[in-house]
């Protein structure tokens, strides 16, 4: 699916795009006409949330990520299957497990609006139960590659 992998990337940037055009908008008041905006503090705030969310849940692939491999370069195919396979257990499992209260929480949430802008706060929070939704899927299909014997090769840098 690269259109949806383009489509997520395409998200992202924008996010990140808005983010800087209200950190420009914000530099342009608070120092060029002395005349800070709050609604700019408060957006950026929120903007930077999502970026950094949305980044980690659609865009950072797995094989970006930074990893302590030492280990995972000094052992077999065996040993690697067998850590893989417990590592997105560990952390598939943990963000299963927390879904529900954070959902509970975001939708706690609806009725806080933020100060100045009047966003709701479950909006704001929603990006974090997208990522560990994610991080399940994601688990998911690493332990069904490792099982398959897919992803188990030297964590080295690329060539």
């Amino acid at each position: 699916m690269p259109w949806l992998r383009r489509a997520a990337h395409g998200l992202g940037g924008l996010l990140f795009l808005c983010l800087f055009a209200v950190f420009l908008i914000q530099i342009a008041a608070r120092f060029g006409f002395n005349r800070p905006l709050p609604w700019t503090d408060e957006l950026a705030v929120i903007l930077y949330l999502w970026v950094i969310l949305w980044a980690s849940a659609f865009m950072v692939s797995e094989r970006e990520h930074v990893v302590f491999d030492l280990v995972w370069n000094s052992v077999g195919q065996r040993a690697r299957r067998a850590m893989r396979i417990v590592g997105h257990l560990m952390i598939g499992g943990l963000a299963a497990v927390a879904i529900p209260a954070s959902w509970d929480y975001v939708r706690f949430m609806a009725r806080e609006g933020s100060p100045v802008l009047g966003v709701s706060f479950q909006w704001v929070f929603m990006p974090f139960v997208l990522l560990l939704a994610s991080l399940v899927v994601r688990s998911v299909w690493g332990i069904w590659q490792a099982l398959r014997g897919q992803g188990l090769q030297d964590q080295g840098l690329p060539s």
